[in-house]
């Protein structure tokens, strides 16, 4: 009983970690290259490779019975990676992304009052 639940609990501890990389993985493929060096950050090319690799290994810790996988204590490391881009380096470059709020500006579509 408890040795199920413990399963449980430590595969949705790994689909949350493999979520979360895949997220910091997806805003960054959306961010212009040039963005990173303004912003005083390494390159997207590094910190493309950084949450790549991490949304990879954090996949494939995730255990699939009669599928290997690799050591879980490299989940953890997966998750630091994309939690550094998500607190850190997103912030940091989201005001040089240059994407607007909303459809037609921060005010919306009529323009604000």
């Amino acid at each position: 009983m408890i040795a199920s639940a413990q399963v449980v609990i430590f595969f949705v501890f790994y689909i949350a970690i493999f979520g979360l990389s895949l997220w910091a993985l997806i805003d960054l493929l959306r961010r212009p290259a040039n963005a990173f060096p303004q912003a005083g950050k390494r390159t997207k090319g590094f910190w493309g490779a950084i949450v790549g690799v991490a949304t990879a290994v954090s996949f494939s810790v995730i255990p699939i019975p009669g599928v290997p996988h690799l050591p879980s204590f490299l989940a953890l490391l997966a998750a630091v990676g994309a939690i550094v881009y998500l607190v850190d380096v997103k912030p940091a470059v989201t005001p040089y992304s240059g994407r607007r709020r909303g459809p037609r500006g921060p005010s919306g579509p009529s323009g604000g009052w």
